[in-house]
């Protein structure tokens, strides 16, 4: 096996001792560095990445894939340290690489080859990682989800967020009419910066509520579709904004799962409802580089801007999550190691 000789024996590295709030997110110095087996690269993290599925493994909305202690975060970029020699994409020592898996919050990683990616080296390490599984959750939703074409109508939730914000992008540019929802007044200007032809604060006091605001900007008419991240809060509103015969797309829970859903509900409309996770859509190895060069190749026609907006420390991460579950956030967030 093929290795730096500087690699340490422990890492830095941010542990969940069990289910629970943000207490269960334990600091430790001297986490030992784990070695690559067959098919695996360690890599040395320069960034890893915050999403929210990180917030449900924590709350146990969603299983422990390994039980606990565990070490969250679901991607990172840079340096392969250690790399096996029966790795099937051929990856080597010193290849900058970003990646999909587990284990982010550390200063290194187990990879498996067949989920890391080479970074171009025209794209930076931040832009890279920015983009990686926010834009290609984008990517997918909008070439899989509901393929959504020039002249269309439709309405995006949480428009200023890691995801949201590259989804009104690659919407804008295939000339798709963008009504979006966003929380404040920055919110707002960066959803309009993202393409939005239209944005409702649905924090506003005044006026008629977001619902409302969509059927007055369509004649009443509705939405093609609608890509709703954020479940609870605003699923009913969903529906009840999608045009006859249009989709909702329900691809997050930030205020909650959505609850079981009543047919009746959308038969009225004849509406079809998906609720699609990315994963499912790069399952294959194929599937995997589709999606991660289709955003390399967005961004460096200049067609998606990332927007990261804030920088943690490993003594930050409780903080980090705190701040992604009171929504006082927006673009992406990532980890400085």
């Amino acid at each position: 096996m093929a290795t730096f000789k500087s690699v340490p024996a422990t890492m830095r590295a941010v542990v969940l001792t069990d289910i629970g709030g943000t207490e269960k997110l334990q600091y430790i110095d001297s986490q030992p560095t784990p070695e690559p087996t067959d098919g695996q690269l360690l890599v040395r993290n320069t960034f890893s990445g915050f999403n929210f599925v990180d917030i449900y493994f924590r709350t146990g909305m969603y299983p422990s894939p390994s039980g606990y202690p565990l070490i969250l975060g679901q991607e990172g970029v840079g340096i392969v340290v250690a790399a096996h020699e029966n790795n099937t994409n051929g990856f080597k020592v010193g290849d900058r690489v970003v990646w999909a898996g587990q284990a982010g919050y550390a200063e290194f990683t187990i990879v498996p080859a067949a989920r890391a990616i080479r970074v171009p080296p025209e794209v930076s390490d931040k832009d890279a990682l920015g983009s990686h599984l926010a834009g290609m959750t984008a990517l997918s939703l909008v070439k899989e989800a509901f393929p959504a074409s020039k002249g269309q109508t439709v309405l995006v939730h949480a428009a200023a967020g890691g995801v949201g914000s590259l989804l009104c992008q690659i919407l804008h540019n295939e000339g798709v009419n963008v009504i979006a929802t966003a929380g404040g007044a920055e919110k707002c200007a960066i959803s309009l910066d993202s393409g939005a032809a239209h944005v409702i604060d649905y924090r506003a006091s005044n006026g008629p509520g977001w619902v409302q605001r969509v059927l007055q900007l369509t004649d009443n008419q509705g939405v093609d579709a609608v890509y709703d991240s954020v479940g609870k809060d605003t699923w009913k509103g969903s529906i009840e904004v999608t045009k006859r015969k249009g989709k909702v797309v329900f691809y997050g829970s930030a205020s909650g799962p959505v609850p079981p859903l009543d047919l009746s509900l959308i038969r009225a409309k004849n509406l079809s409802v998906i609720q699609p996770t990315l994963p499912m859509y790069i399952a294959t190895r194929k599937e995997l580089e589709f999606y991660a060069h289709g955003v390399f190749d967005l961004l460096n026609k200049g067609k998606l801007k990332v927007n990261t907006t804030r920088l943690y420390s490993l003594e930050e991460v409780a903080q980090a999550h705190k701040d992604m579950e009171a929504r006082v956030t927006n673009g992406k967030l990532l980890l400085k190691l």
